[in-house]
């Protein structure tokens, strides 16, 4: 056993000795380079061929700094490997790609481009999708013994916070030789470890919580190399592999990632306790409440609560356009998992492109209001979210 294999998640991410750099710096060093040179061609050959490690091309993900970068990923998934990507859904398209190919069920709530891509953009070239509540999970079963060989899920889930069972869905897929892949963002590695209870290959969009700082774009795909091996080729040939200079900054924020998550974990559940008590609000989305269905679940499989919340107001549609427009340290815009934090109304951002009835279905009503909460004291958050409530 090393030193690595009982070092904290913080102190992995600092001290790896894969994200040092020769040089002795002990931040990753940029290369912001296209190729890369040999002195032989059989020194090339041996790179392009796998008989030794080394790096080639940047395009193909063959550049220092991005396996550093991934090196740091695959860390904090507890993962064999890990593929670093120019977004979140370019993460996951290479994922459907690669081993989506006999079907893809996904099961539950999700983000709104997820179901897109899933009802439309993946059946246009002849993959086929089922896409469940998690009220109907009885049909899971059928779908699974039909061939279907993916299952893919969201846990909590976009924008509703369910919470579904990791291990069992992954004993049942596996039981009809299904894979398993869940798209953790909302989680995080700090607050679950999916491949733990069983999961194949776990999905972020780093642009949120892992960059944490609203300042880049990227996506992460962790697992087993046998299991990563076969999406290479497609980031490779629809060039999708994440820039250097963005790979950078990514690592950079990882080693703030654990000290974020926990103060924005703490500070949701005092807001959603909050929210949970006012007149103006009649159903509070978050995990950590005692009241919400998946609590119990949650305990179990996670080690936090997460930064995400969503709430009901009471009134009309407009009553929470008023709400969300009247906040002042919420600043109104999509994406989540930054230090600042956000306020949107899923049904004009990220679930803007879902068909109305569909979004009703899901529970999606038009007065939700997706909180991300960031690091700001959290005394003048709820202040703020007082004042835009009364």
């Amino acid at each position: 056993m090393t030193d690595q294999d009982v070092w904290g998640m913080t102190t992995r991410i600092i001290h790896g000795q894969d994200c040092k750099d020769a040089q002795g710096s002990p931040s990753l060093p940029l290369y912001d380079t296209t190729t890369f040179a040999f002195k032989t061609t059989e020194a090339l050959l041996s790179v392009i061929e796998g008989t030794h490690e080394g790096n080639l091309y940047t395009r193909y993900g063959m550049n220092p700094t991005l396996r550093a970068l991934e090196t740091m990923l695959a860390a904090l998934e507890g993962a064999e490997q890990a593929w670093a990507f120019s977004s979140g859904m370019a993460a996951l398209s290479a994922v459907f790609l690669a081993h989506g190919q006999q079907g893809i069920v996904c099961v539950g709530d999700c983000y709104g481009g997820t179901l897109e891509l899933m009802q439309t953009q993946l059946p246009s070239l002849g993959i086929k999708t089922h896409t469940l509540l998690s009220s109907e999970g009885d049909r899971l079963a059928s779908i699974l013994k039909a061939g279907i060989g993916l299952l893919f899920f969201e846990s909590p889930s976009n924008p509703t916070l369910q919470i579904v069972d990791i291990h069992a869905m992954a004993d049942l897929a596996h039981a009809y030789g299904a894979k398993v892949v869940i798209d953790s963002t909302f989680a995080t590695p700090v607050n679950q470890q999916p491949l733990s209870l069983g999961a194949d290959l776990v999905v972020h969009s780093a642009t949120k919580y892992l960059g944490g700082h609203s300042d880049l774009t990227a996506g992460a795909v962790m697992g087993s190399t046998a299991m990563l091996k076969p999406i290479a080729p497609w980031r490779k040939n629809l060039g999708t592999a994440i820039a250097p200079v963005t790979a950078a900054l990514l690592a950079r924020s990882l080693r703030t990632l654990p000290l974020r998550v926990r103060q924005q974990n703490a500070s949701a559940g005092r807001i959603a306790q909050f929210l949970e008590g006012h007149p103006q609000v009649t159903r509070v989305y978050y995990p950590g409440l005692p009241s919400h269905p998946g609590h119990d679940l949650a305990c179990r499989q996670m080690q936090g609560f997460g930064g995400m919340l969503a709430l009901d107001i009471a009134g009309q549609r407009e009553d929470a356009t008023r709400v969300a427009e009247k906040l002042n340290l919420f600043l109104l815009a999509p994406s989540l998992g930054g230090t600042e934090s956000l306020v949107t109304q899923p049904c004009t951002t990220s679930h803007h492109d879902v068909d109305p009835a569909e979004r009703l279905r899901r529970g999606i009503g038009d007065t939700m209001l997706r909180l991300s909460v960031g690091i700001e004291d959290v005394d003048d958050l709820l202040a703020d979210l007082e004042q835009a409530l009364s």
